[in-house]
């Protein structure tokens, strides 16, 4: 598992189509819940002939947030742009100025292996020629997964090629919306993607490819006004959480709120994952009950669990 909190940190990813013209005004007047995460999306949100147009006004928004930055302290977001092809990855940076200081990393949509090579390389060049850590997400929502006689080869060689970038993955994004699409399929408010069955089931071939070394995140909720939507987006968090999904990708400014909640953990979870992290070694017995003997705490079996606990605690806080 990975032990570094950074990895944990992304929480809640707000989506911006990249030539939204207001989106250096809200992130400079703090308009939006912390914390979150930001990308600005190039892809599926642009018209393809207004492409050249909307990298331009997502590099004056940037420069617009880095100018100001040096006048006036508030909170910048972790900031991903999300691409179309694997070039725009250099020449933005080279674009974007001192601006690029800006950018976290860079969403990389319906990743597979035909076309993984590439934007690994331009990652890497990145980093070697900024010489600071700069992180690729990549996005599992092909098509090609749906056929299960090729999925887990499809899911294995997509791993293998990240192998060589691992430390620079900051997470494993799913499409679920784009995999909900191929079927037809959509949920209403009070119904959850993990009870889509052929859906879910690719989520869970996923978290069994990439859980033990990655942190994945889960897909988004399309739903941030009217009936009884934010108990609907809760009880999928639920649904998240126990799939093994931390953090998860958000459309509306509503949103960020509910996620940054839902993470938090329950006092007697940290309670617990702070005795099983303290256990002695030298103790005749590596099990006992927790602290309102509840239930069994065991080292050997708890201790994994008990670092990610303590490690969503450090990002998302307590919930008392």
């Amino acid at each position: 598992m990975k032990d570094d909190k950074i990895y944990y940190s992304v929480g809640a990813l707000l989506y911006c189509p990249a030539n939204n013209e207001t989106i250096s005004r809200s992130i400079i007047s703090e308009r939006f819940s912390k914390p979150y995460s930001l990308a600005l999306c190039l892809e599926d949100t642009i018209n393809d002939d207004f492409l050249p147009e909307a990298e331009q006004i997502m590099i004056r928004s940037l420069n617009k947030i880095y100018e100001r930055s040096k006048e006036n302290s508030f909170f910048i977001p972790k900031i991903f742009i999300r691409v179309r092809q694997s070039e725009q990855i250099e020449r933005l940076m080279s674009q974007l100025g001192d601006a690029q200081t800006l950018i976290t990393g860079f969403i990389i949509p319906k990743f597979v292996p035909d076309t993984a090579d590439e934007y690994i390389d331009r990652i890497l060049a990145i980093n070697e020629k900024y010489n600071r850590t700069i992180y690729m997400m990549p996005i599992l929502e092909s098509p090609s997964m749906i056929d299960i006689r090729n999925r887990y080869d499809i899911l294995y060689a997509i791993k293998d090629k990240l192998k060589r970038i691992e430390p620079l993955v900051l997470n494993i994004r799913v499409g679920g919306n784009d995999l909900c699409k191929l079927f037809g399929f959509r949920r209403h408010c009070d119904e959850s993607i993990h009870d889509i069955k052929p859906v879910s089931s690719i989520f869970s071939d996923i978290v069994t490819v990439f859980g033990l070394d990655y942190v994945i995140s889960g897909p988004v909720w399309e739903y941030f006004h009217g009936y009884n939507w934010e108990e609907g987006m809760e009880n999928e968090i639920v649904g998240d959480q126990l799939c093994g999904f931390i953090g998860k990708t958000v459309i509306h400014p509503n949103q960020i709120e509910v996620v940054n909640r839902a993470y938090k953990v329950n006092k007697k979870d940290i309670e617990d994952a702070h005795s099983i992290l303290n256990w002695s070694m030298n103790s005749v017995s590596l099990v006992a009950g927790s602290q309102g003997n509840e239930r069994m705490n065991e080292y050997k079996t708890h201790c994994i669990w008990a670092e990610k606990v303590k490690l969503l605690a450090d990002v998302f806080g307590i919930n008392y």
